[in-house]
């Protein structure tokens, strides 16, 4: 069987262009980073709240591991191993568009991850997802899904729109832990996925209440000559490999015949 590209592998998973429209894509060029809502329908949120749940569970002290755990959250990681639950948040042809539009040429998931930030903790400082300053194109881009409400009392993301096309974070003259004045907060109801060019600055906020979760699944993706933050070659399970399609196992850069 021939090899696939980018371009067959998309068409597999029913991406088109036509699936963003002018304000959408303006979004992502202009302030790097868009709001899909009701992405999630209500009875596969509620099924993918169930195995968040039962991951953390299961996996307790280890959850997160296999890529990053982070004091005062609940962190998930390798989720495309651990469920068909989960399959389609990798592969969501308006997502995967988006991601495509951003990003520009070949490319693949780097991690498929979750976190959950505790009540009090949360706060991180500003940060991109490329350690470089603006090059001239695009490397990363991530994508939020929303299992619960988003809000300033449970620790939303901020976003600084713009920021994508100049210094990255660390080069900056700011303080990175501190509220910046062109913040602008991801604010919305579960269910939806905001898909952002991670070169642009960002991070989660504090959970200030004392109960409310902020659980997020992060898929995360990279232009196909770097290196994934998840090598998902060297996870990847038989019965997730069977599983999945052809496009699928391109995007996760696993599509070994």
């Amino acid at each position: 069987m021939n090899a696939m590209n980018i371009t067959q592998a998309l068409d597999d998973l029913g991406v088109r262009a036509d699936l963003l429209n002018e304000e959408e894509r303006w979004d992502l060029d202009k302030k790097g980073f868009v709001f899909f809502y009701d992405i999630i329908d209500p009875k596969w949120l509620e099924a993918l709240r169930v195995r968040f749940e039962e991951l953390c569970e299961k996996e307790g002290v280890h959850a997160g591991i296999e890529v990053h755990q982070e004091e005062g959250t609940r962190r998930l990681s390798d989720l495309p191993n651990k469920g068909e639950i989960f399959d389609r948040v990798y592969t969501h042809p308006k997502v995967l568009a988006a991601i495509y539009y951003v990003i520009g040429r070949d490319f693949k998931l780097s991690s498929l991850n979750a976190r959950d930030a505790l009540p009090g903790q949360g706060l991180q400082g500003l940060h991109a997802d490329w350690g470089h300053d603006y090059d001239g194109c695009f490397h990363v881009c991530n994508s939020i899904w929303l299992l619960d409400d988003f809000s300033r009392k449970n620790g939303c993301t901020r976003l600084i729109a713009g920021t994508h096309k100049g210094l990255n974070p660390g080069n900056a003259q700011i303080d990175r832990m501190a509220t910046h004045p062109d913040e602008e907060y991801v604010m919305a109801p579960a269910g939806t996925v905001v898909v952002f060019n991670s070169q642009t600055w960002h991070g989660g906020t504090l959970n200030g209440s004392e109960s409310l979760q902020r659980r997020a699944i992060h898929g995360y993706f990279t232009a196909r000559e770097h290196g994934q933050q998840l090598n998902q070659a060297e996870y990847i399970r038989l019965a997730t490999w069977k599983r999945i399609s052809r496009g699928a196992r391109y995007i996760l850069d696993v599509d070994v015949e």
